[in-house]
């Protein structure tokens, strides 16, 4: 596995949470914070692939038939438009 260097700036409070964390988990800051972005990774990348495949073939104006027959309605209080 090849291995690189990249400088972090972290706000301070950001940095002694994750160091306290890293302690708890008895690993290196260096260790936690690769391992959080390698999950954070993970995720985002499973995340897309499973909409991806969700929406199969689908196109944007597959979606206005259902636009259609929604309900007439006022928008709730707040998500109206600016």
């Amino acid at each position: 596995m090849s291995k690189n260097t990249y400088p972090l700036k972290l706000p301070s409070s950001i940095k002694n949470a994750a160091a306290d964390l890293a302690k708890l988990d008895g690993v290196s800051l260096n260790q936690f914070i690769a391992a959080a972005v390698a999950e954070k990774v993970s995720t985002m990348r499973g995340a897309r692939e499973f909409l991806q495949q969700r929406a199969g073939t689908a196109k944007p104006k597959d979606l206005m038939k259902y636009i259609r027959r929604a309900p007439k309605v006022a928008p709730a209080k707040g998500d109206e438009r600016p």
